[in-house]
């Protein structure tokens, strides 16, 4: 009985030796969980392939994404026993030494998925039976510590195939252009055969290698049965591929954002199809500026703040085309003014139709003007915004608090960046755009204008939708409503037709923006269930003289609108809101239930206004587009002479000389509407 309990304790101690053995020197497994990354958009369509920082491609392998026959068959050929044994299979082990003995040269090596598996974590120079040794305990501690599944999806991770390339997802988008989740049995028996000697069988180097030992798999699979004869010959005579498929490399800026600091595969939030239409819009928007003109783009679905589509820069061979443009601080111009005006509606301290004076004042050291420097005298509030008037603006700014509206925005996610001042508190010039703000900023404030006021992060991951984040109420529901309202009335650009008149078009609420200097053009706008921002300027910040958010970004905001539109418009909520509404028409009494006959009324030029028709700039002056609302279209007349409309079909005046006038709006019942203005300047 001595002898049993002595047997006891040594088994016991030699366990216990084992158990500290282990704890000590565990199998580096985490090198295996060091992979590249894949960023999909949200269908899984694959847009870009980030490698490991010394260059490598080692993507994680997922048995469910992978063919199950290939799976099958390399196991057929590499572990017949993987699911039963323990780390080692020692039936195989004698087999390979009986049969290496019997030829005189090594035939077999014996090793199984685990023990290669730690031999990849853990390479050694030289193939020595020590080093054999050494990888028949790391398997077993590798077994200790993995499911087999995990075990094979750690092989299929690592498992080298040439060059830089580690895994079989790495090596089927290389040599085959795609994902190994179906595959032929001629690239398995290829995908088999490659590991076994990566360099030797290369198929973009050493193609007659390559064929010879994909050959020896399918014979080898053919004698065991696996392939019958047929297929085996099909594999025997399919070509080699000599080529090397690029990786994806779409949506560079956005899935970077996307990515982070993940090193996993990224499911994004962004549209494959939405994506790449921008990319190709931007590039060809730019390439008829001048060489150093860039432009960012970023969609945002509102309800849910999924970014479905975000452009960092128009090419990335100009300059600063590898910066993220939609991540820089840049002056935003007057796209902050909507958000100013709806926390005024919030206080009660104003309403779109309160009047305000557009006249010259001094705020202490600060006077602002307007941009064409001249001023309409008492307008409403919602004119004053649809024609981004600077000193309305600055006196409502004062009235709520520029303190107050920077901590506003900051709460929102916007964080207002003051630069060049010996006090970095805002000042009155936020109205203007004295911050930095970046186009992801503005699309938060923007989506939460078109989501009732609640501000929330931006989400670029799939995987992070669904999950609840409180926000940050920016502005009450009904003043969101009021101030969407106000900017679908803003005049259309030049040779766009307003999207209330136009059947199944995008109904863009949109408010354009101009640094000082020209150094930045910005149009944002909401368009149903979808935020926009559009950028355009030069990447280091110079000067674009003349280059304003409406002459630069606004027409470029439409044309992504419509593709918006086009691409998103039918897979969500926005459906219904993104077309225009097709109101019934009255008729008969029904047109004056109300009790009321309404006369057109004129939002451009506002009464008493005076226009400036010189030159500006060295340039000529535009014509003059006149704006209205009322029942029908409204014709119009200066002086009772009829206003010709311009080729986008708006009515477009040029004076003949200086002076006063009188414009006036009619609509199909004869009701009308008329305001005295004065010409400035040398017209005609």
């Amino acid at each position: 009985m001595i002898w049993l309990k002595r047997s006891a304790i040594a088994l016991t101690a030699s366990l216990a030796v084992i158990f500290v053995l282990d704890k000590l020197f565990p199998p580096p497994i985490e090198r295996g969980r060091d992979v590249s990354v894949m960023i999909s958009d949200r269908d899984d369509r694959p847009l870009r392939a980030i490698p490991l920082v010394n260059g490598t491609w080692r993507f994680a392998a997922d048995l469910d994404e992978i063919d199950p026959i290939f799976v099958e068959a390399l196991l057929e050929v590499e572990d017949k026993r993987f699911w039963s044994h323990g780390g080692t299979d020692w039936v195989g082990m004698v087999r390979a030494v009986t049969s290496s003995a019997s030829a005189g040269r090594v035939v077999s090596g014996g090793s199984t998925i685990t023990m290669q598996t730690a031999r990849l974590l853990e390479p050694r120079p030289n193939r020595t039976i020590s080093a054999k040794l050494i990888e028949i305990v790391r398997a077993h501690q590798i077994e200790w510590r993995l499911s087999k599944r995990e075990i094979l999806e750690l092989y299929l991770t690592m498992t080298p195939y040439g060059g830089n390339l580690e895994g079989i997802r790495a090596a089927s988008w290389r040599y085959f252009g795609r994902a190994p989740d179906r595959l032929s049995d001629d690239q398995i028996a290829l995908l088999i055969a490659l590991p076994q000697s990566p360099e030797v069988r290369r198929p973009d180097l050493r193609p007659e290698g390559a064929r010879k030992g994909r050959d020896s798999i399918v014979a080898k699979l053919e004698r065991l049965g696996y392939f019958p004869e047929h297929r085996a010959d099909e594999a025997r005579s399919a070509f080699i591929p000599g080529r090397r498929y690029a990786f994806p490399a779409r949506a560079w800026h956005a899935t970077g954002t996307a990515s982070g600091d993940r090193r996993r595969d990224v499911r994004s939030t962004l549209d494959a199809g939405l994506q790449g239409e921008l990319e190709h819009l931007a590039k060809r928007y730019v390439s008829e500026l001048d060489p150093d003109t860039q432009t960012s783009i970023i969609v945002v679905d509102a309800p849910t703040r999924a970014v479905r589509a975000a452009v960092g820069s128009a090419d990335r061979k100009r300059p600063g085309g590898w910066i993220d443009l939609t991540a820089q601080p840049r002056s935003p111009g007057s796209t902050l003014k909507p958000f100013i005006y709806a926390l005024a509606f919030d206080d009660g301290a104003a309403a779109p139709s309160t009047r305000i004076a557009d006249l010259p004042k001094r705020f202490a050291a600060y006077q602002p003007e307007n941009f064409d420097r001249l001023f309409r005298g008492d307008v409403r509030i919602s004119e004053a915004l649809q024609h981004s008037l600077n000193v309305p603006a600055v006196l409502t700014l004062d009235k709520i608090g520029p303190a107050r509206f920077a901590a506003a925005l900051t709460l929102a996610g916007a964080y207002p960046r003051i630069h060049g001042a010996a006090r970095k508190e805002p000042g009155l010039a936020l109205a203007l755009g004295g911050a930095g703000l970046t186009a992801q900023e503005l699309a938060i404030l923007y989506a939460a204008l078109g989501d009732g006021g609640q501000a929330k992060p931006l989400i670029w991951d799939e995987a992070e939708l669904g999950k609840s984040s409180p926000g940050y109420r920016l502005m009450s529901a009904d003043s969101a409503e009021k101030i969407i309202k106000i900017l679908k009335d803003s005049p259309a650009p030049e040779g766009r037709m307003p999207g209330r008149l136009t059947a199944n078009a995008p109904e863009v609420a949109f408010k354009t923006g101009t640094s000082y200097g020209y150094r930045d053009a910005w149009a944002a706008g909401v368009v149903g269930d979808y935020a926009i921002i559009v950028w355009v300027g030069r990447a280091d910040g110079a000067p674009r003289p003349g280059e304003t958010g409406r002459k630069a970004a606004l027409l470029l905001l439409f044309e992504v609108a419509d593709r918006a539109n086009h691409h998103l418009g039918e897979t969500g909520s926005s459906v219904t809101r993104l077309m225009s509404e097709q109101k019934p028409k009255a008729q008969g009494a029904l047109a004056t239930f109300d009790g009321k006959a309404r006369p057109p009324e004129i939002l451009f030029p506002p009464r008493n206004a005076e226009l400036w028709a010189g030159a500006v700039d060295g340039q000529a002056a535009r014509p003059f587009v006149f704006a209205g609302r009322g029942e029908g279209d409204l014709r119009w007349y200066v002086d009772g002479e009829p206003v010709p409309a311009d080729d986008g079909g708006l009515p477009s005046w040029r004076p003949a000389r200086a002076g006063f006038y009188k414009v006036s709006a009619v609509d199909p019942v004869g009701r009308s509407s008329t305001v005295e203005i004065r010409v400035l300047g040398d017209a005609g």
